[in-house]
C-alpha cells in the first residue's frame, strides 16, 4: 500500500456562498411558480421521494414551520448512457435558522468509506452507482453520522443545458490553463463544464477541482434569480425538470424560502485536510483522518441541536 499526502487546504470562513446556493435554488423556483403556472409540471419532475420517511438517525421528524434545524446533501453526479454514472460532487449542508448560520463540507468523491447496504468499504462516489440518491444518503451519514433531511441532485453532464438557458455564466479563473485564461471569463455550458472537470493541472487537485465547481454553481445560481432571467423561463424550466431531482415537496420549499433564508448570511464551511492517499489493489482511495472527521461530526452535530 502507497500512502501520499492528503488535502492540503485550509479550514475557512467561505463567502463565495454568502447567497447559498440552496436558497437561491428555492428562492428562484417559488418566485417563478408564483409568476408561471408552467413551474408547477417542473416541479413534479424533479421531485422524487425517496424510500424512508425520515431519517433514523433523528429521534424527532422535523417540523419546518419551528425552524428545526437541517440537512441538505447536493450531489453532482456524472450520468452516462445506459449507466447511472457516479456522484462527482458531494457537498453536505447544515442550516440552522434559529443561530442564523449555515455550515458547508465537501466529502472528497475517492474518501474510503462503508458502502451502506453493500456492507463493503469503497470510494463514497460509488454509492450513487450501487444505489441511488438513496445509498448516497445512507453512506454520507454514516460517514459524518449526522441525519440527512434532503437531497438535491443535479446531472453534471446536463447542467450545460441549464447554463446555455442563463445565456452563460461568469466565473473567476484563479490561474490560465487549456483555453482558460486566468482572471474574470464567461462560459458557455460545454465551457463550464470543462472548466469544473479539470483536474491534474490542478496544484490542489480534487480540492481545487471542487473550488471550481462551488464557483460555478454560485454563479448558476445567481444568475436563476436575476431580473433578466425571468424572460427565459421557459428554457430553464425544461433544463431544470432535465436534470434535477429533490425529495423537497413544494410546500417543503416554500417553508425553507420562508423560515431558512435568514441563515444564508453567514456560511461557514469546513474541509477535510489531513487525510492521505492510499493505493489498495491498484486503485487510489482518499483516507480521512480520524481525528479531524470526529471533529467534523461534532460540529455538524452540534449544529443540528445534536447529542
Amino acid at each position: 500500500m502507497v500512502k501520499h499526502n492528503g488535502g492540503r487546504r485550509a479550514r475557512k470562513k467561505s463567502r463565495w456562498v454568502t447567497r447559498s446556493m440552496v436558497f437561491l435554488l428555492l428562492a428562484g423556483i417559488v418566485y417563478l411558480v408564483i409568476l408561471f403556472p408552467k413551474a408547477s409540471n417542473t416541479l413534479d419532475e424533479i421531485h422524487q421521494p425517496i424510500a424512508r420517511e425520515a431519517s433514523p438517525l433523528r429521534e424527532e421528524k422535523v417540523v419546518l414551520e419551528e425552524k428545526n434545524p437541517i440537512s441538505v446533501l447536493l450531489l453532482g453526479v456524472d450520468e452516462r448512457e445506459d449507466d447511472r454514472g457516479r456522484s462527482d460532487t458531494m457537498i453536505v449542508l447544515t442550516i440552522n435558522p434559529t443561530g442564523n448560520s449555515t455550515k458547508m463540507v465537501s466529502i472528497p468523491r475517492d474518501t474510503y468509506t462503508e458502502i451502506v447496504g453493500l456492507d463493503r468499504l469503497d470510494k463514497i462516489n460509488h454509492a450513487y452507482a450501487f444505489g441511488g440518491i438513496d445509498m448516497s444518503l445512507d453512506t454520507t451519514e454514516k460517514l459524518l453520522d449526522i441525519p440527512i433531511d434532503y437531497v438535491v441532485q443535479l446531472n453534471m453532464e446536463g447542467f450545460k443545458d441549464v447554463i446555455d438557458a442563463l445565456d452563460g455564466i461568469t466565473v473567476d479563473n484563479a490561474f490560465a490553463f487549456d483555453d482558460f485564461k486566468k482572471g474574470e471569463l464567461t462560459l458557455t455550458g460545454d465551457q463550464a463544464l470543462d472548466f469544473v472537470q479539470m483536474r491534474k493541472q490542478d496544484p490542489n487537485g480534487d480540492f481545487g477541482r471542487q473550488d471550481r465547481q462551488k464557483q460555478v454553481i454560485q454563479s448558476i445560481m445567481s444568475e436563476a434569480v436575476s431580473a433578466t432571467t425571468l424572460f427565459n423561463y421557459p428554457k430553464i424550466f425544461d433544463a431544470l425538470g432535465n436534470n434535477v431531482k429533490t425529495n423537497m415537496e413544494f410546500s417543503e420549499m416554500i417553508d425553507i424560502q420562508k423560515n431558512y433564508r435568514s441563515a444564508s448570511t453567514d456560511v461557514e464551511q469546513l474541509v477535510f485536510e489531513k487525510g492521505y492517499g492510499e493505493t489498495i489493489g491498484g486503485i487510489w482511495y482518499y483516507m480521512m483522518d480520524k481525528e479531524e472527521l470526529s471533529v467534523v461530526k461534532a460540529e455538524l452535530k452540534g449544529h443540528l441541536g445534536l447529542k
